[in-house]
């Protein structure tokens, strides 16, 4: 999956100036492809990914836990060297991955129950595995510990909890039809029409037209995933198709906000096309809590 909600003019590049496309004096835009990405390699990563979670789903359909399992423990790493690489922060990397595993895990057998108590105990553990290198940079270091296991596995064991009902296949594929629409309808919109960056400081290259396009596409694929495939109303649908595509920008520009602050152009290097798999995780993760909110209450399992 390809994430990135807003549409990017261009690929973004850490220390790159606010640009404003279109405005009388202003610097012209550096000459570079406006898809702004290795599109071959994007395209294939991506249907490769596709292709896994699709898998997962459609033969045991349980077994999307265990590609979130996976998923959460590359993506905790990344995070976690990130912020070692940028800032000198030293996150409780083994309490974070042992911790995230057994968020995602727990909330097969025990739901919310288990993915809360099993956040609190790594959250303990973190505050202990830290007291090892004394005082100096121990409160950085143990909130960058406990935002880590927040932002990455707590968030996404929500995903997981979404294949659990009977009709859990189906809820896992609007979440991800809905981030991918999303996804989708920006890219397009901001390579075609954008001109008007939508958070200059922040992410210079994504625009206002990129999220109208998101919004569009988002709204759309809602109200036909949601009606055709779990049975809810049209403006259930709407509502759902409108809130993730609002919560993958957010994901979005919070992580170039993350980068930014930690002067990196990618969390990793593990996709070709993409940076690493946290990268092409910042919109799912605020998404999936999301997802099994609205839909918990919209379609009761």
């Amino acid at each position: 999956m390809v994430a990135g909600p807003v549409g990017e003019l261009e690929h973004e590049s850490v220390g790159d100036p606010p640009v404003t496309v279109g405005n009388a004096g202003q610097q012209p835009v550096a000459k570079s492809p406006r898809a702004g990405r290795d599109l071959p390699a994007a395209i294939g990563v991506g249907v490769g990914l596709g292709a896994v979670l699709l898998l997962s789903l459609l033969t045991v359909r349980q077994s999307f836990v265990g590609v979130v399992a996976v998923a959460v423990a590359v993506a905790t790493w990344e995070l976690a060297g990130a912020l070692k690489r940028g800032a000198d922060i030293d996150v409780a990397r083994w309490p974070v991955l042992l911790g995230g595993q057994a968020m995602v895990w727990l909330s097969w057998p025990f739901g919310r129950d288990g993915v809360l108590a099993a956040f609190v105990v790594t959250i303990l553990a973190c505050l202990l595995w830290r007291l090892r290198g004394g005082v100096e940079n121990y409160l950085r270091d143990a909130t960058a510990s406990v935002f880590t296991a927040a932002y990455v596995p707590l968030f996404a064991a929500f995903a997981a909890m979404l294949v659990l009902p009977a009709d859990g296949t189906d809820r896992v594929l609007c979440f991800l039809i809905l981030v991918v629409s999303s996804d989708t309808g920006g890219y397009i919109a901001g390579v075609l029409f954008g001109k008007h960056p939508m958070a200059p400081t922040i992410s210079p290259k994504k625009s206002w037209e990129g999220f109208a396009g998101s919004l569009v596409a988002g709204v759309v694929a809602g109200g036909l995933t949601v009606t055709l495939m779990l049975d809810g109303r049209w403006w259930q649908g709407v509502l759902f198709g409108a809130a993730l595509v609002a919560t993958a920008t957010l994901g979005d520009l919070v992580e170039s906000v993350i980068k930014r602050d930690l002067g990196i152009k990618d969390m990793g290097t593990l996709l070709p096309g993409h940076g690493g798999l946290m990268d092409r995780m910042d919109s799912l993760l605020p998404s999936a809590v999301v997802s099994w909110l609205l839909l918990r209450l919209f379609i009761p399992a």
